[in-house]
């Protein structure tokens, strides 16, 4: 559907498949009063990056979940086998993250040591993605900025849905040729936006207390343009979108019913298995195989994460709705898995 100026508009919130980021997210301008200040509470807000290149596996994220802040880093040396990571937590409220985004927009969460930044600028065609981190006695330090490409970038995957339980689903993704650099330690890895790139992956959404999902993305550059996808199950209510999609050279399109073969949420989960992924329609039929994995865990009062990212490599073919295909090889990509009480 068009995008509207603002996901919210006179207390009523827009549902469905856009094909552009709104100007304004605030799921919480839907209520008023004492229940906005609940549903603000429980929204959780992140804005995170996948990096994609042939060197190294990687990711960054900032987090808002009101009553914790937080942020992590992590980049494998495909090379070296050697994994680098850093994270760091602060009170709620700590990390900015503005509800107007790609129009100029700030996100930093910024510590002693500890160093993470986003400028969007679409105005320009172009984004600044910079993080740097000290050394401790676990790992090297690492600096890295990366320019990305609005204007070469894939059409945006952005989608608004109810859920379950009276939850709420917002995201925003979209592919970035990216240019710049990541120093760990004495090695310096290149980025060429003509075979590189940063996926985001933005959220605000309003979930339920106990939440999971099963998530994965990669992407590729073809002869005729950026080919892609991005794959989810969570609940879902009967009929409604799912943040399930392929990105063509030309669209993004939506997916349904995905399944992944043995799902990763199973219960003992191997984190070192392939894992096939399907939808219902018969347009996606991949491989993920597994290099390796990062894991996140939190313990409070009442909350508790369950987290672990797999990094590795897709294998299938992707199939456009209008019958175009193209083989996936080996491509660089993520799957993860989340459970949460939050």
């Amino acid at each position: 559907m068009t995008t509207p100026q603002r996901l919210v508009e006179a207390g009523s919130r827009h549902h469905g498949w856009f094909d552009a980021r709104p100007h304004d997210v605030n799921p919480p301008d839907e209520f008023g009063g004492l229940r906005r200040r609940w549903h603000d509470f429980r929204l959780k807000e992140w804005v995170g990056f996948t990096l994609v290149h042939p060197e190294l596996y990687g990711a960054l994220i900032i987090q808002e979940a009101k009553y914790l802040s937080s942020s992590e880093f992590y980049v494998r040396d495909r090379a070296s086998q050697v994994q680098t990571e850093f994270a760091a937590n602060a009170r709620g409220g700590f990390a900015r993250l503005p509800r107007v985004l790609l129009d100029g927009a700030h996100c930093e969460f910024v510590k002693p040591g500890y160093e993470v930044r986003y400028d969007f600028d679409d105005a320009a065609g172009r984004h600044h993605v910079r993080f740097g981190f000290a050394a401790t006695e676990a790992s090297e330090a690492v600096s890295g900025e990366l320019v990305l490409d609005a204007r070469g970038a894939s059409p945006a995957l952005s989608m608004s849905a109810p859920l379950p339980r009276r939850a709420t689903l917002f995201t925003h993704k979209r592919i970035f040729p990216a240019t710049g650099h990541i120093t760990v330690g004495a090695r310096t890895h290149r980025f060429d936006p003509e075979r590189h790139f940063a996926i985001i992956d933005e959220h605000r959404s309003r979930l339920a207390y106990r939440t999971s999902w099963t998530w994965g993305t990669f992407a590729v550059r073809r002869p005729d343009g950026i080919v892609g996808a991005n794959f989810a199950t969570r609940p879902q209510l009967p009929g409604e979108f799912e943040e399930s999609g392929i990105w063509t050279p030309d669209a993004a399109e939506p997916l349904r019913d995905i399944r992944f073969t043995p799902d990763p949420g199973d219960q003992p989960a191997d984190l070192t298995a392939p894992v096939t992924v399907r939808d219902g329609e018969g347009r996606l039929d991949l491989v993920f195989t597994p290099e390796g994995s990062k894991g996140v865990r939190h313990q409070l009062v009442v909350a508790a994460i369950r987290y672990a990212q797999m990094y590795g490599s897709y294998s299938g073919t992707v199939r456009a709705s209008d019958g175009r295909e193209w083989s996936i090889d080996g491509v660089p990509g993520v799957l993860e898995r989340m459970d949460a009480r939050m």
